[in-house]
């Protein structure tokens, strides 16, 4: 059994033999041959293949046994081309005859062992060069599996009792062989977006509510190649023996009582931990007849988060890391079980909107989450987050105010209520309105500045999309199973160690929580949660399902969709099949609604960076077109495109383009579906912060000598080394107007320094 070919060698490094057939077969054929190779990878930006490059490969047509594939080859080589990336590029050109040539003798293992969703797509591949012809012959166990009689087994879509042990038999002649053996396994989760088959957790494991005697049934899974491999911990302990995905007891006793987990790991390249949500196995009846002297918090009935990041601003100064924040807090958080919208740059209107619909979602029991990334600033202790429309100078009645969106969330009487707030601290001095919002004593309050009263918060400068300074440490403890006083505690000393803002920039927390509340809490339905609401903000974030579209030409398109947030969206369009007298054929996309302000000049790009998809580029399909919609809260209708299909023919001696054109409804895509382009709703949160406001100008906040050398304010200086989050919230001078109110609170535990 020969060993399978290295993707990551470079093309430089192939044996001679085998350049020389491949450089043989790509000279020899026309359509898929060298030429058609070289336009593929000068679409690439990787490598760079100019036409300049181009027209030096054709002129070794000229030399004795020149070879323009020889030359392109080498071209390719010196510019850091690998044989993955040559093969992918063959693949494209459908050139079976020059990919068997990249193929070492004899058999070549199938793909590796893989777990995956039911209802996806099963590929295995196994390749042999040898005597022609080849026969191919796919096996599950023993059993033939029907339509396997190609290199290629595709099973679509995949179901769960497809899972098992799958092995190719070649025959060339009279001579047989065997593949290696290949595990599929089949796990029936939620669904997941990823192409690159990096290792995703898609399978928590819930809490149990249980009687003494009654069977315990864990289930933890994930997705990728090669199969994960599971580890089960009680209490943090290793479980012998309990090493696949359901960890079962037959018989539950006071014993199992305890907090579990599952280590997840891959060998692939490295290890990597997926660690699932903790959580109390025995249920409230088995814990008051067996362990009545026992303390225990009851787990969440749900978890919601919205988080809201800012940065295209009218009037204001830009900002970047709003964009990164969200998107990292939005997928830590969604593997914490939350049900999570992550949205950018959201009006007046669109943020209380969507406000109120994240307050539909709160009840008894509920965990509230509410991230904000963006400017803002504070005075008399409330807090202003600022939109995108927001005018200049800044004004309260056009700003969200924090504490009023608390006073309502303690209405729901939820489990928690934690605040996240990046951004600055800074008072208005020419907004001198001072709401009264009269908060209950409750003790399920957080709140976590990212900087202290009357202080700047900072994002890290830099060309590329980094993460503000908050986030940066927030997100390495954001999965530990601690008590979230006590994760935000460890994340300020952790800021405290960051010498680029240490003495500028330093976590504040408020807290009035008295029992142990963690964000790796278990979700326990249950009987007063809104179901309705519920699901529709957990389709907020729900792809449209990929489509196939075949063409009266005999083409056929993929049309696939991303989500980089709630409310932005990636269509990308891929040839699967075209008609082998068609010399050329692309796909692109148009005709998109007025409402999405979409750029054509960003559309139907060939790399994702070109149409401004920075976040998701690695994990989309390569060889696509394509382009970004942002801003789908904005739609008013469902979204309907038209998918153009251009195509030039071999016989058409004029090269001139053919078209064809369909058009798609996708309905209304993720966030659309909540309709936050309406005007402010009846029971907006505005109502509980009717405010007087002063039109004068806003806070100018003039730097020091000494902050010229490291901090950027926004809107100049570019080069250096932090930009301001521009004026921020806080809960002090608030006291001065309102001690009376504020007394009972304090001493509850919502004063300043109080943190656990």
């Amino acid at each position: 059994m020969a060993d399978s070919l290295d993707r990551s060698t470079k093309i430089s490094s192939l044996k001679e033999s085998v350049v020389k057939k491949l450089c043989e077969v790509l000279d020899k054929s026309n359509n898929n041959g060298w030429r058609k190779l070289g336009e593929i990878v000068g679409s690439d930006k990787r490598f760079k293949v100019s036409s300049d490059d181009m027209e030096m490969c054709s002129l070794r047509v000229l030399e004795v046994e020149g070879s323009p594939s020889l030359m392109l080859l080498r071209l390719m080589g010196e510019r850091g081309c690998t044989t993955g990336h040559l093969m992918d590029y063959l693949q494209t050109l459908s050139n079976s005859e020059a990919l068997q040539c990249l193929k070492p003798p004899g058999t070549g293992n199938p793909t590796p062992s893989v777990a995956l969703i039911c209802g996806h797509n099963l590929r295995l591949s196994c390749y042999a060069v040898g005597r022609s012809p080849l026969q191919y012959r796919w096996f599950k166990s023993r059993e033939e599996v029907p339509h396997g009689a190609t290199p290629e087994l595709l099973i679509s879509p995949v179901r769960l009792e497809d899972a098992g042990f799958y092995i190719c038999r070649i025959n060339s002649g009279d001579v047989c062989e065997f593949s290696q053996w290949a595990q599929v396994d089949v796990l029936n989760g939620s669904t997941y977006h990823s192409v690159d088959g990096r290792m995703k957790l898609v399978i928590q494991p819930q809490s149990q509510h249980l009687h003494a005697g009654e069977a315990l049934l864990l289930e933890c899974g994930a997705v990728g190649r090669p199969i994960p491999r599971y580890q089960w911990y009680r209490n943090g302990v290793l479980i012998p023996n309990a090493t696949k995905r359901k960890l079962t007891v037959a018989d539950a006793m006071q014993d199992h009582h305890g907090r579990y987990r599952c280590e997840i790991s891959s060998s692939s390249e490295r290890i990597i931990f997926f660690l699932s949500s903790p959580f109390h196995v025995i249920s409230y009846l088995l814990k008051r007849f067996l362990f009545p002297s026992l303390m225990f918090n009851p787990p969440a009935t749900n978890k919601v988060a919205l988080l809201i990041g800012n940065l295209s601003y009218q009037n204001h100064p830009q900002l970047k890391a709003p964009m990164v924040d969200v998107y990292d807090l939005s997928n830590l958080l969604q593997q914490l079980n939350f049900k999570v919208v992550s949205l950018l740059d959201l009006t007046e209107s669109e943020m209380r909107n969507a406000v109120d619909e994240f307050l539909l979602l709160l009840h008894k029991g509920v965990y509230g989450l509410l991230y904000y990334a963006g400017h803002g600033y504070e005075n008399y202790g409330n807090s202003f987050m600022v939109p995108v429309d927001a005018p200049n100078p800044y004004r309260s009645a056009n700003c969200l105010c924090v504490q009023s969106i608390l006073k309502l969330m303690q209405e729901k009487e939820t489990g928690l209520n934690v605040f996240l707030l990046d951004m600055c601290r800074k008072r208005n001095f020419h907004d001198d309105s001072a709401p009264n919002n009269v908060l209950r004593v409750t003790a399920n309050i957080v709140f976590g500045y990212a900087t202290c009263q009357d202080a700047e918060a900072f994002e890290l400068s830099s060309t590329g999309f980094t993460n503000g300074v908050f986030v940066k440490f927030l997100k390495k403890r954001l999965m530990e199973d601690e008590k979230i006083t006590v994760l935000l505690d460890r994340v300020a000393e952790d800021m405290g160690q960051f010498d680029a803002t240490k003495g500028k920039q330093a976590l504040e927390i408020r807290s009035s929580l008295a029992e142990r509340r963690a964000l790796t809490d278990p979700i326990l339905p249950g009987d007063s949660a809104d179901l309705a609401h519920s699901r529709l903000w957990a389709k907020a974030h729900e792809l449209p399902e990929t489509m196939s579209l075949h063409f009266d030409c005999g083409a056929q398109i993929k049309l696939g969709f991303a989500a980089e947030f709630s409310n932005v969206l990636v269509i990308y369009t891929h040839i699967i099949k075209k008609p082998e007298d068609m010399s050329f054929c692309q796909a692109h996309v148009t005709d998109f609604s007025l409402d999405l302000d979409v750029d054509p000049k960003e559309m139907n790009r060939e790399t994702p960076e070109e149409t401004g998809i920075y976040l998701l580029s690695s994990s989309l399909p390569q060889h696509c077109l394509y382009t970004r919609l942002s801003s789908l809260q904005k739609l008013r209708e469902e979204l309907v495109f038209t998918v153009c299909l251009q195509g030039t023919f071999a016989a058409m001696d004029d090269d001139h383009p053919v078209y064809w054109s369909r058009s798609v409804n996708i309905g209304k895509p993720l966030i659309a579906r909540l309709d936050l382009h309406r005007a402010m709703r009846r029971n907006s949160c505005l109502q509980t912060c009717p405010m007087p406001h002063s039109p004068s100008q806003s806070p100018c906040h003039s730097p020091g000598p000494e902050h010229h050398q490291h901090l950027l304010y926004h809107g100049s200086h570019q080069g250096q080394a932090l930009n301001r989050l521009s004026p921020q919230f806080q809960l002090a001078p608030f006291i001065q107007t309102h001690q009376s109110v504020l007394q009972g609170l304090f001493s509850d535990g919502l004063g300043l320094g109080e943190q656990n």
